[in-house]
């Protein structure tokens, strides 16, 4: 659908001379097809600027590889803003078997490999050629997890901190609107960039720690980091801990000669800065010039959809939004929300279907308990898991009144919750209406929720509730289903390979998906991103929290077997699965039962008699396995005595 390209910002000088520019302020450079929309970050850095009176450009996908791309719009005023885009670039291109990519949903047609590996670091150096001593500022997601020393997972060694690599004078980490505002109102007022040490959400580079201007600590630096994964461990989990706007001191670590500076989060916007950024003249829609190239695909999960939060308590181990947008929740009004739903029902392709109303924890509306307001969160304990914390507030009804509201707008037929619902702050729901209203306007067919595991020790590396919560929900669940008459399902999502995952626990997994009847359809291996908790441990062998050591299945065999056994039934897995029972010893699980994975190979004995009756199989196993001619034993003869008749049968 072509929408107006004045409605956009410039992508090109022709753009500029229709708004009768003769200069811009800011070149805005993404690894991402420009789409308009406020779930893509540099529509949102673009926009808040420009509702400041900048004039920014946009250069989406240029050409790395020489700098003739990025001067085809001409010198900025100011300076030049890089991100690699809505994920980091190498998750974008690799697997987590390190296979590249056949496509790219935030590239026009799907297309792969309009962006470089490792974006920000080539854009940022590209930019350097183009235009010499300019301020460059890179952020988003790939420069925010990449801010400290850190272990990349697809070169399979420790890098310097991005800011070093890509040679840029500052780096924004976390959602960067304040930092960006305050930048860009420093280098306007003709300030040198070298003079920008202290903004908060901001790293810098320098000769001398002194430069810092807030209480600070120091973590082991990038060569200690390099050479001892103790080191590592320890320096990431200080990193983690230090993450917080209220509680949090700015962290130096050396690199060579020089100091990376890494200045406390920013704060948390309010719901009035939430709003005022929500309500930014958004097109919501992928550039015009991708129609003939077949569109943006990524647009399709977002266009009618709404972020009504940010921050997430929820703090999974393997997630990177606590090391990114922070623990602290923060959300808009309902009154925003409203207006921006409204807005989506005049749209030409609405078709009375709101997607989502989430973000990244769907039903979060508030910080987890009014402790983490003023002091911030705990260092040393988690809001949910294993077991909720005693001052953990889950009260829902601020949330199921905006859907309610939400429900009642003209147009709107259904409002459904596609992104993530922490089905263990639900069911802490001092009331449970909200529950009741989920299951009877909320679904969309199915529901998706993230046990990722049954095994409690793997479940406290990754951060998560154990199993017996996820049981009950489950049970509640299928019961209001019954209730109210609605035949809805719920899928759960699973992690393989996790540190901390033994063959043992894999396999105890297998027999969980057995006996609740489901087989994934599609299984997630654990992907290492760089800067969490779970990345630490995977790369360490250690666990950062305690400093214990962590089992990490890391060999493509081990990772193999454990994916194999959440698809048993595969007969692709089949070789697989039974070398996976036969190591762990497991054989009482090869057979003709129920409760078995796979049935023996033709001529080999099972465990497990066969089904006699209804075809049910014994659950009894049998004393011995072999045949009598393995044991070298004749059958056994009946004895009859002399005079014995053969009895006759009953009729």
């Amino acid at each position: 659908m072509s929408f107006e390209r004045d409605l956009f910002l410039p992508v090109n000088t022709e753009d500029m001379a229709r708004r009768g520019w003769d200069y811009y302020d800011f070149l805005l450079i993404t690894g991402d097809a420009y789409v308009d929309h406020p779930s893509f970050g540099p529509a949102i850095i673009g926009r808040i600027l420009e509702a400041e009176g900048y004039r920014v450009a946009v250069l989406a996908q240029p050409d790395w590889h020489s700098a003739r791309a990025f001067q085809a719009l001409g010198r900025p005023r100011l300076g030049v803003l890089i991100g690699a885009g809505n994920i980091d670039s190498m998750v974008a291109h690799y697997t987590a078997a390190r296979k590249r990519r056949h496509d790219d949903a935030y590239s026009p047609g799907r297309k792969a490999g309009l962006r470089p590996d490792h974006a920000t670091v080539v854009y940022s150096n590209r930019a350097r050629e183009a235009f010499s001593d300019i301020p460059v500022i890179i952020g988003g997601l790939e420069a925010s997890l990449r801010r400290f020393a850190h272990y990349d997972y697809w070169e399979d060694r420790v890098r310097r901190s991005v800011l070093f690599d890509a040679q840029a004078d500052i780096l924004t980490y976390g959602m960067g609107e304040t930092a960006t505002l305050e930048i860009a109102a420093r280098l306007a007022s003709g300030t040198p960039v070298s003079e920008i040490t202290d903004v908060r959400g901001t790293c810098v580079a320098a000769k001398y720690p002194g430069v810092c201007a807030y209480p600070r600590v120091e973590v082991p630096s990038f060569e200690e980091v390099s050479a001892s994964k103790t080191a590592y461990a320890r320096a990431n989990m200080v990193e983690y801990q230090e993450h917080d706007a209220v509680s949090g001191k700015a962290i130096i670590q050396k690199h060579g000669n020089r100091f990376l500076i890494v200045n406390p989060p920013a704060f948390p916007l309010t719901t009035g800065e939430l709003d005022r950024v929500a309500g930014l003249p958004y097109v919501r829609e992928p550039h015009p010039m991708y129609d003939e190239l077949g569109g943006v695909p990524a647009i399709e999960e977002v266009r009618f959809s709404v972020t009504h939060n940010r921050g997430c308590f929820g703090a999974c181990n393997f997630c990177s939004l606590a090391f990114h947008q922070g623990r602290t929740v923060s959300c808009r009004s309902h009154e925003s929300v409203i207006r921006e739903v409204r807005l989506l029902t005049e749209h030409p392709g609405f078709k009375g279907y709101i997607h989502d109303v989430g973000g990244p924890s769907a039903t979060f509306r508030r910080p987890s308990c009014a402790k983490q307001l003023k002091s911030g969160m705990c260092r040393n304990r988690a809001c949910l898991a294993p077991e909720p914390c005693p001052n953990l507030d889950a009260d829902h009804t601020d949330y199921m009144m905006l859907l309610r509201k939400l429900r009642e707008i003209p147009k709107v037929k259904k409002v459904f919750i596609r992104s993530g619902i922490r089905f263990d702050y639900l069911m802490k729901d001092p009331s449970g209406e909200f529950f009741t209203d989920l299951v009877q306007h909320h679904i969309s067919g199915q529901l998706k929720v993230a046990p990722e595991h049954c095994v409690a020790h793997t479940l406290d590396f990754m951060g998560k509730p154990h199993i017996e919560v996820y049981e009950k929900f489950k049970e509640k669940y299928f019961k209001l289903n019954r209730r109210y008459g609605k035949d809805q399902y719920l899928v759960p999502y699973l992690i393989s390979s996790h540190p901390g995952c033994t063959l043992e626990d894999a396999v105890r997994l297998a027999e969980w998906l057995n006996k609740q009847g489901h087989m994934p359809e599609q299984v997630q291996d654990f992907y290492p991103t760089p800067g969490t908790l779970a990345t630490c441990m995977w790369y360490t062998g250690l666990d950062p929290r305690t400093m214990e050591p962590v089992f990490v299945p890391k060999t493509p065999h081990d990772k193999a077997l454990q994916r194999a056994l959440m698809q048993w039934r595969k007969p692709q897995n089949r070789k697989l699965v039974l070398e996976a029972l036969h190591k762990t010893g497991r054989e009482d699980l090869i057979g003709y039962g129920k409760h078995c994975l796979v049935k023996p190979d033709r001529g080999e004995p099972s465990p497990w008699k066969p089904a006699r009756n209804k075809g049910e199989a014994s659950k009894k196993p049998r004393a011995d396995t072999r045949t009598r001619v393995e044991k070298k034993e004749k059958p056994a003869q009946p004895v009859r005595k002399k005079g014995w008749a053969k009895p006759k049968k009953k009729k």
